[in-house]
Order: C-alpha cells, then sequence, then structure tokens
C-alpha cells in the first residue's frame, strides 16, 4: 500500500490474491509433513484463533463502508507497529 501508493481498500482485496499461491504452497508441505496431526491436539485452540478470524472478517466487511480510508491508515500502522515490537521481544 504504502510503497505502491494505492489505497487501503484496493490493497486489502488484492492482499488474497497475493498471498493465494503462497498459501497453496503452504498447505502443500503442511499437509505432506503431518503437520495437521498438531491441529488436531490442539482443537480449543484452533477454534478460538479460528471464531477470532471470523469475527474479524465480518467486522471489517461491515465497517468497509462507513469508515473512511485516512482513519484506516493509522490503525493498521499501529497494529503492524505492535505485531513488530511483539515479534522482537519473543524468544
Amino acid at each position: 500500500m504504502l510503497l505502491f501508493a494505492i489505497d487501503i481498500k484496493t490493497a486489502g482485496n488484492l492482499s488474497p490474491v497475493v498471498s493465494l499461491p503462497t498459501m497453496l504452497v503452504a498447505f502443500s508441505r503442511y499437509s505432506r509433513g503431518g503437520g495437521f496431526k498438531v491441529l488436531t491436539a490442539n482443537r480449543r485452540f484452533v477454534a478460538v484463533i479460528a471464531a477470532g478470524s471470523i469475527a474479524g472478517v465480518v467486522l471489517g466487511g461491515l465497517l468497509l463502508g462507513i469508515v473512511p480510508d485516512m482513519a484506516l491508515i493509522p490503525i493498521l500502522a499501529l497494529i503492524l507497529l505492535i505485531s513488530a515490537t511483539k515479534l522482537a521481544r519473543h524468544h
């Protein structure tokens, strides 16, 4: 979004298209490596993460036409900053 100077809504719509090939390869490698055994052993955690993801998609979709682009950019920057800080502190 910042690199190519496109609006946040266009970037959000293009994100799944860009991520799809990576997700398909990862899914294939993950399933061949027996990774789904970990998911079945942690069903409650997977359910909570899935519910949060679905709630986020629904809320984001509802707010899409309401929240202006200029309000979304600082929120996105803050989320990325918090994520980067958490990642840097992770051991």
